[in-house]
């Protein structure tokens, strides 16, 4: 895959650059010190990744964004503040690298690179919606419920259950809505971890503390945390089969 940095700062282009080595699939078409120069560049080299600062000198990594056409190739931002995380998200970034960038997280970007141009995912509830790159269990996921937002790590997701065309995200002592269908967060979270209970409900099975036998072949799981979940029939054996019962 073609990349293009975008950095105001050599330095860190020449970073990035040393940390890319280690990936031979990745080629460095090149570099821009501002969006002027990347506004130029983009068309010119067709990168299909972008590493993009988001605070430089005249115009801003957002800035640069809302003045390329469309399509655009897909987006790692790479900066030193967190406070752009949100924003990040709502733009379908790929990833949001905080510097100094950590190899295995710039592992993690390209490897959800890879996984996109590989293999597109499609949802199971709604074609027109899209799905993303596969989730791993110590990847974060980003959670917006109006003026609150969290970055949690899916390990922590506890219970999603379907509310429409949203789920609902149990964490922690929190209940977050997510404008996104039970369907599409179960193709992108990790089979290791999740499983269906019934059509409304995925559960984080590390988080069952109990289960008893329930109505017409079922089973009902107490869940360490809060909350109880029933399984149907059909969801129990494959529970069952899952934990060698």
């Amino acid at each position: 895959m073609k990349a293009l940095i975008i950095d105001d700062e050599r330095l860190a282009r020449a970073e990035l650059r040393v940390l890319l080595a280690a990936f031979p699939e990745v080629e460095i078409a090149g570099e821009a010190a501002n969006a002027s120069e990347a506004l130029k560049l983009i068309p010119k080299l067709a990168p299909d990744l972008v590493f993009l600062d988001i605070e430089m000198p005249g115009r801003s990594g957002f800035d640069l964004l809302d003045a390329l056409p469309a399509p655009h190739p897909r987006i790692v931002f790479v900066t030193a503040y967190n406070e752009f995380a949100m924003r990040a998200f709502e733009v379908n970034a790929l990833d949001y690298l905080m510097k100094p960038v950590h190899p295995a997280r710039l592992a993690t970007a390209l490897e959800r690179m890879s996984s996109r141009v590989a293999a597109p995912s499609a949802t199971t509830e709604a074609a027109a919606e899209p799905v993303g790159a596969p989730l791993r269990e110590d990847d974060q996921v980003f959670v917006r419920d109006g003026d609150r937002c969290w970055f949690i790590p899916v390990r922590e997701l506890r219970l999603l259950e379907s509310e429409g065309n949203h789920t609902r995200l149990h964490f922690r002592d929190q209940r977050a809505l997510l404008y996104r269908t039970l369907g599409s967060m179960e193709a992108r979270l990790p089979a290791s971890l999740f499983v269906r209970a019934n059509r409304a409900q995925l559960v984080n099975r590390t988080f069952v503390e109990a289960i008893e036998p329930w109505f017409s072949g079922g089973l009902k799981a107490t869940l360490r945390g809060g909350g109880e979940v029933e399984f149907s029939r059909r969801q129990a054996q494959v529970f069952r089969d899952r934990l060698g019962l």
